[in-house]
């Protein structure tokens, strides 16, 4: 049996090849080549804004319980302010009575007077600890929303590579190279910024 004609493979694989070129294979590649680019740089991007939105609400969640041990000492701070307007009622009561108080009363109302004074010092560090954690909190949100912002800069850029590739309009390459240089320069700044 006569074998079949014999192709040229190395010819038709060539001919392929400038018939890409030449209807734009070459602009084909580069969109091909700046989208992944740019897919890379907008994962990073997310990533940071991940890590920015979590560590700002790791830090409210700090502060609202740094606001639970303030109020917990200021409600020792008045518990003590309670024992220590009993007690002088009492010495009151031995005073108006003509009396001597016994002593005790008189220390109590010192030692809970003093032990307001800490109470109070303490609430005041829960306090400042607390709005310390909030101020850090919004510094973070407010990176995070550039990162986000980063992220859509260059989610559109790659979606208008995509629809560049499939139009071969090269103007709309250019929209998308804009896009996503735009993307990636607020993405660094943020960066060096934090």
């Amino acid at each position: 049996m006569p074998e079949g004609p014999e192709i040229e493979t190395e010819k038709l694989h060539e001919a392929v090849q400038e018939e890409l070129e030449r209807d734009g294979g070459g602009f084909l590649r580069s969109i091909a080549l700046t989208t992944a680019i740019l897919a890379v740089v907008a994962a990073l991007a997310a990533l940071q804004a991940g890590a920015t939105v979590n560590e700002a609400l790791m830090l409210r969640s700090d502060a609202a319980r740094l606001q639970a041990e303030a109020s917990d000492q200021w409600a020792f701070y008045q518990a003590k302010g309670i024992k220590a307007a009993v007690q002088e009622a009492a010495r009151t009561s031995w005073l108006a009575i003509g009396k001597e108080p016994p002593v005790a009363y008189g220390e109590n109302v010192r030692r809970y007077v003093d032990e307001q004074a800490e109470l109070q010092r303490k609430a005041k560090d829960k306090e400042r600890e607390r709005d310390a954690s909030i101020v850090e909190s919004d510094h973070l949100l407010h990176q995070h929303h550039r990162y986000a912002s980063s992220v859509v800069l260059l989610q559109i850029s790659i979606a208008l590579g995509a629809l560049a590739a499939l139009t071969r309009q090269r103007w709309i390459w250019g929209a998308s190279l804009l896009a996503g240089l735009t993307g990636a320069v607020l993405f660094v700044l943020t960066f060096l910024a934090s």
